[in-house]
């Protein structure tokens, strides 16, 4: 049965049901510190059951850290982006850990990006140092991730397209709201990965919907063997595996896309971005965003975020 974390005032607790848990008597700052402190932990599980502070939920994953995150995961994703499942490879980009925040923070668009997108992913939480050549297999992966966590990776689409990077993109302050619960996986958890449903609504509409075992390219065990080839990953480190289909960009239509191609590149962008105005879907100062991963009979739920999207220079909701 997994172990439910929060984290609020800088204090961890075990979460045993919406409103009750125990205080974890540990010092740890930080999640590395938090997952070497076991004894803590299980002390905390053994505890009686106390009313949860009413204040805000901090993300259960602290920075400074790693954030990694594969590109174009699942497969009606990738479909929405125009490629072919079937060849798309395996890759990955970097974020900032200065872009993850609380699960209910307000998500922030600076003043000069325009196109704002979101995307639900499941995040991987390291549990035990990955150095390059570490070899992961599907017997010692479960040693290697300690906890599972929900994440929002938003997007500024108008500077990742014409710049062709990810990194500036997705890395603002708020880009990569994060928990509320860090789900920290005990024996059979795993095996559950696959059973996961990802579902993102924005003003109570379903926008992202999809199940991991069908919908997900590469799963964990290639993304970090892929990974412990060329990165090291630390305990506390956070890897995210990719969105389903729904998000508010896509592919323009073959034929626009091939004419598109023929035109000079800032043409091209131009002509985009203005049809890109018209989508009604791309995130609006005011948006109520929520996300939520579970498994369908709740063994495994890794909780609801709630934000509200804001334009920097307007006033809280």
């Amino acid at each position: 049965m997994s172990i439910n974390i929060i984290r609020s005032n800088n204090r961890w607790y075990v979460q045993k049901s919406d409103t009750t848990g125990t205080l974890i008597d540990t010092a740890a700052a930080t999640t590395a510190a938090l997952l070497a402190d076991r004894d803590a932990i299980s002390a905390a599980i053994a505890a009686e059951a106390v009313t949860l502070p009413d204040s805000p939920l901090q993300s259960p994953v602290t920075a400074p850290c790693r954030v990694v995150a594969q590109m174009t995961n699942f497969v009606s994703h990738i479909r929405d982006s125009g490629f072919n499942p079937e060849t798309v490879p395996m890759t990955y980009f970097r974020k900032t850990s200065h872009s993850i925040s609380g699960p209910d923070d307000d998500i922030i668009k600076p003043h000069h990006v325009r196109f704002l997108d979101y995307e639900v992913e499941i995040g991987l939480v390291i549990g035990h140092d990955i150095p390059v050549g570490t070899t992961i297999t599907s017997e010692n992966i479960a040693d290697h991730v300690a906890a599972l966590v929900v994440t929002n990776d938003i997007s500024a689409r108008d500077l990742q397209l014409p710049k062709t990077q990810f990194f500036e993109a997705k890395s603002y302050p708020t880009f990569t709201p994060t928990g509320p619960r860090l789900v920290v996986l005990e024996p059979g958890d795993w095996e559950r990965f696959e059973d996961l449903r990802l579902k993102l609504w924005v003003n109570g509409e379903v926008r992202q919907d999809a199940l991991v075992g069908e919908d997900m390219r590469y799963k964990p065990l290639e993304a970090l063997q892929g990974l412990s080839q060329f990165q090291p990953l630390a305990t506390g480190d956070l890897v995210l595996t990719g969105t389903p289909g729904g998000t508010a960009l896509k592919a323009p239509p073959k034929p626009v896309e091939l004419i598109g191609a023929l035109l000079p590149t800032a043409v091209k962008w131009k002509a985009f971005f203005k049809a890109q105005a018209k989508n009604p879907r791309y995130l609006a100062d005011g948006d109520f965003v929520e996300v939520h991963i579970r498994t369908e009979d709740g063994k495994l739920d890794l909780g609801r975020q709630r934000s509200h999207v804001r334009y920097a220079g307007q006033p809280a909701l």
